[in-house]
């Protein structure tokens, strides 16, 4: 299981209102693409940066090879959409793991 990690800082003012597009229209449109099997959203508790809220978005893949297309195939038009709404008001960065027992 690869785990494909999206932490988001997003501007406390718009908070609700990311939340809510988060999921209602972004994350479903990741998982639509079959390419991921869940999906978790967590709050941050602890706030490093005064006036954000950071969110970490969670998204189980079966391989590798599952998140590489979801990277050549969507990501791009998928980010760009998020960052046109939120300009100026979030920074995000991405991570992968993977599950060793």
């Amino acid at each position: 299981m690869i785990l494909y990690n999206v932490t988001v800082s997003i501007d406390e003012s718009i908070e609700s209102i990311w939340l809510r597009w988060m999921k209602e229209d972004h994350i479903p449109k990741v998982m639509e693409t079959g390419l991921f099997v869940e999906r978790k959203i967590f709050k941050l508790l602890s706030h490093e940066q005064e006036g954000a809220i950071t969110y970490a978005i969670q998204y189980f893949a079966n391989s590798i090879n599952h998140i590489n297309e979801y990277q050549e195939k969507h990501a791009e038009a998928l980010q760009s959409e998020h960052t046109e709404k939120f300009k100026d008001k979030f920074v995000a960065f991405r991570t992968m793991l993977e599950h060793v027992d």
